[in-house]
């Protein structure tokens, strides 16, 4: 257990790039993981980490020992996972990415009921609207809100989301209401840099199911849904924006639905993480959680039937 401490504290020092860092991330002393550090590097007989006084840098030896490290205490903790769901026990840390937009909107509620009713696992969530590197930046899993494209991760669609195309009335009041997605290019637009190709709004022909790609161009691009629906109602141009984000803006008349009978329904929410031999029970735990939570709280992400906004 002493290999096993000290092992935790060199992964910890080095992926924090410090000492300092390290002692923040897990709440021990700076003091007390160079003396973790110190005493692995002892037992093994070589240097694996070089220190200045600003930062640490590995040494060969320590590259080598890092990599192995890592794989050997993922494999404790799966075993360890193993054993807890075996007895029904979910505890530890979940990293979750998901898009401030769904953080700060009624949709973020559900992230803290699952904390509420699950007081043995502990949530560190990052909200960022653009993309992130799972595994690179270490989390267990993200909520991303999109239509998914191929991918080398494993998801899981929790719900439906519909898109609506929007502007304000006096903008429609001045240039007239679009009838079909190939008059866009005559409308200015303000866009959302968060899709994946966000200079090409997708439509579905109706009647033959047709896509019409249309390449749209604006003076206003955003990595944020709510600062993009807030240049729409300012009358800076049409908008495509998830239907949950302007729904409330639509009904109270500053924002109109256009070409809703155009609109794709292909998109959804996702809970998306990396592969993985064995997913953690808490993991599984907090999907399964949160497809439920969707299901039961029956949370307006799409249209009516007819295209309308309810």
């Amino acid at each position: 257990m002493d290999t096993l401490t000290r092992m935790r504290a060199f992964m910890a020092v080095v992926e924090n790039e410090g000492f300092s860092a390290a002692a923040r991330k897990t709440g021990r002393s700076k003091a007390l993981l160079s003396k973790y550090v110190r005493e692995l590097e002892d037992e093994i007989g070589v240097l694996l980490i070089n220190r200045t006084t600003r930062q640490v840098a590995l040494t060969a030896a320590g590259e080598v020992y890092m990599a192995r490290a890592g794989q050997l205490l993922g494999d404790i903790e799966t075993l360890n996972e193993a054993a807890r769901e075996a007895t029904g026990e979910a505890r530890g840390l979940i990293r979750v990415s998901a898009a401030r937009t769904f953080g700060d909107a009624h949709l973020g509620l559900s992230l803290v009921d699952f904390a509420v009713e699950h007081p043995d696992i502990s949530l560190d969530i990052n909200l960022d609207d653009g993309f992130v590197d799972l595994v690179n930046e270490g989390f267990d899993v993200a909520i991303r809100m999109t239509r998914l494209a191929d991918s080398a991760l494993i998801a899981r669609r929790l719900a439906s989301l519909d898109f609506s195309v929007v502007a304000s009335p006096d903008l429609l009041k001045r240039l007239g209401k679009p009838t079909h997605p190939s008059q866009i290019p005559n409308y200015p637009v303000v866009i959302d840099s968060n899709a994946r190709i966000f200079t090409s709004w997708m439509f579905r022909d109706p009647d033959t199911g047709q896509s019409l790609p249309v390449q749209v161009a604006g003076q206003f691009t955003a990595n944020s849904p709510v600062t993009v629906r807030a240049a729409a109602i300012a009358g800076l141009g049409l908008a495509l924006s998830p239907t949950f984000v302007v729904r409330d803006d639509v009904k109270a008349g500053r924002l109109v639905n256009v070409l809703s009978e155009y609109m794709e329904s292909e998109a959804g929410i996702y809970a998306v993480f990396p592969h993985r031999r064995h997913l953690p029970a808490r993991v599984r735990l907090f999907v399964d959680y949160l497809a439920a939570w969707f299901k039961k709280n029956e949370l307006v992400l799409t249209r009516d039937a007819d295209g309308a906004m309810p």
